[in-house]
């Protein structure tokens, strides 16, 4: 714990008014309270938790009811090396297909433009309509982007779908254009 030595000269005789100790603190009880401590406090609290993004999965034995109007939709596909291929529309028979990238000056930006067509003809950006479409190169983190970009944006209607016959042929055969 703690001691005091009185250290007196041995030689000399000792001086009335002044005696010199010295005081030593033992600190080895303090660190084994601390462990103790770290201890109690690494084993009783969690770890955080990983946090999972929610996705609503539509009940694909009804055919859906609502009519959607070709000018609110774009089509999203996701392909490989993060590269986006997007048109507008839903199955025209020759859309023209572009492509671009994520980030601001990408996707983004695409959506914004086509939010401000959208006011311009409709009076709401909220009837946009996406229909994303991962292919198998695509990675799970692209899919996880773009899910991100609608809701920084604040897409409200997105839908998931898979690449069918017609849209393989565009998106491998159709010449693309850089925008």
């Amino acid at each position: 714990m703690a001691e005091i030595e009185n250290k007196r000269n041995t030689g000399k005789p000792p001086k009335a008014a002044f005696i010199k100790k010295n005081t030593r603190v033992d600190l080895t009880p303090m660190v084994d309270l601390g462990f103790l401590l770290i201890t109690f406090f690494v084993f009783t609290t969690t770890m955080s938790t990983p946090t999972v993004m929610n996705l609503n999965m539509p009940f694909d034995k009804v055919p859906p009811g609502d009519l959607i109007s070709e000018n609110c939709v774009l089509t999203i596909l996701l392909g490989k090396d993060d590269v986006i291929q997007y048109y507008e529309g839903m199955s025209q028979s020759q859309p023209e297909i572009k492509k671009t990238f994520f980030g601001n000056e990408g996707i983004r930006k695409v959506i914004l433009q086509k939010r401000k067509l959208l006011q311009k003809l409709k009076g709401t950006p909220n009837d946009l309509v996406m229909i994303i479409k991962p292919s198998l190169e695509s990675t799970f983190q692209n899919f996880v982007d773009i899910v991100d970009e609608v809701a920084i944006n604040d897409v409200k209607h997105y839908y998931i779908s898979e690449i069918d016959k017609e849209d393989e042929k565009k998106f491998y055969l159709m010449p693309i254009k850089i925008q």
